[in-house]
């Protein structure tokens, strides 16, 4: 047995033998003290209450019914007597109330209908006149204020049990979204850059075989990179995992895309026949990672519907470091948004997903003069001395 067994039974055997003297040790004492007495005695059977709250109410029951039925003082003062003993029976009431808020309802009603009953029949056999009422509706009174809390208290269990399965599967959501939001963004450019330099090189192999060439190691480039952030992803998804993120791994690691890489991405998409102009304007500073990453995809993403969708050759990306907020802009002339177009798709759905969780604003539509714009607006921190100031 171990030291927890050991503890509850002991208490459960100190409780019989404080019953037994309160019972026989003291038959001339008030019947207040017995009941007093008998209630603390409750104290005794913590361990029990925790480990077997059915085996506590049998004890607390034959308890508390051996101090109301034992020897009593003279006859004169049996009535007082009576009325005292029967506050022992508010042990039974708290352990009622335990077993309520913690074991199943039909072993609950079990529970409080014997506790009930052989209350009820000690009353009715030892309580007389008027006092019978009285002592009738106080234990009816307390058991059922116990059991109230017993059913407050697992209502309330119940229903944070209920609150904390609904943020896991909140969670789980939110992160089935990102990762398919980083994939789709992260794929979905590769994979149009390696299908158009495919075609061109199917195309000039034999006739321009030096095009073809450069075709096809635009392609190698693009896999790669496509490989190390698909390995990346993976490492973010199996952190746990010691092997995929040791550090003799070192391919597994590696920063984030961010703005910083936007003129590799504009060398790419060039590659693919659009030509990217990229402009900044205010004061760069570093930004923080999910803003960064962010406004990478999003430039990403319409980069990608350009090539696909746009029809044109040339494109401006904007991009404006404001006090408050970071400015991502896309704009092209090409024939703008079109049944299957960037209007379209999860990739406009992953755009404006990436934009609500920073509580930004993102706008998406055909120009009057022509062609498609996306523009995102992305709040920025305040700077750490700007904060500090106000």
């Amino acid at each position: 047995m171990t030291g927890t067994k050991i503890t509850a039974w002991s208490g459960g055997a100190l409780y019989l033998l404080t019953v037994a003297l309160l019972v026989g040790g003291a038959p001339r004492a008030s019947g207040t003290v017995h009941g007093v007495g008998a209630l603390l005695a409750l104290s005794l059977l913590v361990g029990v209450v925790r480990r077997a709250p059915l085996l506590a109410l049998a004890l607390t029951l034959l308890g508390s019914t051996a101090v109301v039925v034992g020897p009593q003082g003279p006859r004169a003062e049996l009535a007082a007597s009576y009325q005292g003993r029967f506050l022992s029976y508010l042990a039974v009431d708290l352990v009622l109330g335990l077993i309520v808020a913690t074991r199943p309802r039909r072993t609950s009603i079990a529970a409080v209908a014997g506790s009930l009953l052989v209350q009820l029949l000690v009353i009715g056999g030892f309580s007389h006149g008027d006092d019978l009422i009285v002592d009738v509706l106080v234990a009816l009174l307390a058991a059922a204020v116990t059991c109230a809390g017993g059913l407050l208290s697992r209502e309330r269990r119940e229903h944070a049990a209920v609150l904390r399965s609904q943020e896991t599967a909140e969670a789980v959501i939110a992160e089935r979204l990102r990762i398919a939001r980083e994939l789709h963004d992260m794929v979905a450019h590769s994979i149009g850059i390696i299908a158009i330099q495919a075609g061109a090189a199917s195309q000039v192999i034999r006739t321009r075989p030096t095009e073809a060439a450069e075709a096809l190691r635009a392609i190698e480039v693009t896999s790669r990179e496509t490989l190390s952030g698909l390995r990346r992803t993976l490492v973010a998804l199996r952190q746990a995992d010691p092997v995929a993120a040791s550090p003799e791994n070192p391919a597994a690691f590696g920063p984030s895309p961010g703005l910083a890489d936007l003129d590799r991405l504009a060398a790419a998409t060039a590659d693919a026949g659009v030509q990217v102009e990229v402009r900044r304007s205010g004061e760069e500073r570093p930004l923080p990672g999910d803003i960064d990453l962010s406004a990478f995809r999003i430039v990403q993403e319409a980069l990608t519907n350009v090539v696909r969708h746009a029809g044109t050759g040339r494109c401006r990306v904007l991009i404006d470091h404001g006090d408050e907020e970071l400015t991502v802009e896309v704009v092209d002339d090409g024939r703008g948004a079109t049944g299957n177009g960037p209007s379209q798709g999860f990739g406009l759905v992953g755009m404006r997903e990436r934009v609500a969780l920073l509580n930004g604003e993102l706008r998406v539509g055909t120009r009057p003069e022509g062609g498609f714009r996306v523009a995102a607006r992305l709040p920025l921190p305040a700077p750490v001395g700007a904060a500090e100031a106000r």
